[in-house]
């Protein structure tokens, strides 16, 4: 591995934990057990780039290529399953409002990181079609996300919560639009920094999308 691979994998690693933990964090919110702990934090963390992969058609997807990722996955959702098992307070009073703060953190971190992960793979592919990229960076970044809403069964937060899927289109378009003078690495973490300022700006002032409510 030369340098820039390292640091796309530490990124890759960070956004692991970080989605793992989210998905984890939700499970555990809906007292969900042991295995149901393990497959929303697994789910969020590869699911978004298993969609991405079925849709290059890269089989058998990088989630069982590439296992790491899995297990580290795995291992946070046991970790936080146990950390928050001995202590059943944790989720209650005041450290509920810490516990909002810390998932939108873990989403946010994310969220930017797979949204750039997804433009990397697209162009390690030989893709250089803008669009095709940025799809694929969006349904990496909020893939995963969707699918553990579904599974937990609440409003997917990509359709109601600040302005988030819109985050990731607009740091996908910084990533690939940067990448042909800052590099793929300097793009990916423009791109990330770009949707996590986003979505911290956003959380902070409540921005949403225009609806129509009842």
């Amino acid at each position: 591995m030369d340098y820039s691979d390292i640091m796309i994998f530490m990124m890759e690693m960070i956004g692991t934990i970080a989605f793992a933990s989210s998905g984890a964090m939700l499970a555990i919110q809906k007292e969900m057990d042991l295995f149901g702990v393990c497959v929303l934090g697994v789910t969020t963390s590869v699911g978004g780039g298993l969609i991405r992969d079925l849709i290059l058609g890269r089989t058998p997807p990088g989630m069982f290529r590439k296992p790491v990722y899995t297990l580290v996955a795995l291992g946070v959702s046991v970790l936080l399953f146990f950390l928050l098992y001995v202590n059943h307070n944790f989720l209650k009073g005041k450290v509920a409002v810490a516990y909002d703060r810390i998932m939108m953190i873990f989403d946010a971190v994310g969220l930017g990181i797979f949204t750039c992960v997804g433009i990397n793979t697209g162009w390690e592919s030989g893709y250089q079609q803008k669009f095709l990229l940025v799809f694929l960076g969006v349904v990496t970044g909020v893939g995963g996300g969707l699918l553990r809403d579904i599974m937990a069964q609440v409003k997917p937060y990509i359709l109601t919560k600040h302005v988030y899927a819109c985050a990731s289109i607009a740091g996908a378009l910084v990533c690939v639009l940067s990448g042909e003078w800052l590099g793929r690495l300097g793009a990916m973490v423009s791109g990330a920094a770009a949707v996590m300022l986003i979505r911290f700006l956003a959380a902070y002032y409540r921005w949403n999308l225009p609806r129509i409510r009842r």
